[in-house]
């Protein structure tokens, strides 16, 4: 018997900012039975809905897909001078 389990995953959490897997296959133009199919197959949010998503769930892009988008916050930037 298989039983499914609550699923942790950022496109989990985007599906819960919208309210729904239907409000979330509105809000990005998909069907809902493709929503749940991702959620069950383990699949991340596709790249061409990232920023979408980002602006209308207030998730940032580098939580949705951080193969894409890495938190660069904690890695120091190089310097803009040129070497002496």
């Amino acid at each position: 018997m298989d039983k499914e389990q609550p699923l942790e995953s950022p496109l989990a959490a985007a599906i819960k900012a919208a309210g729904s897997q239907s409000a979330f296959g509105r809000l990005i133009g998909r069907n809902q039975s493709t929503i749940h199919d991702w959620l069950r197959e383990g699949k991340p949010l596709p790249a061409e809905y990232v920023l979408l998503v980002e602006r209308e769930t207030g998730i940032p892009k580098e939580v949705l897909r951080p193969d894409i988008y890495p938190d660069d916050s904690a890695t120091p930037r190089a310097s803009l001078e040129p070497a002496r």
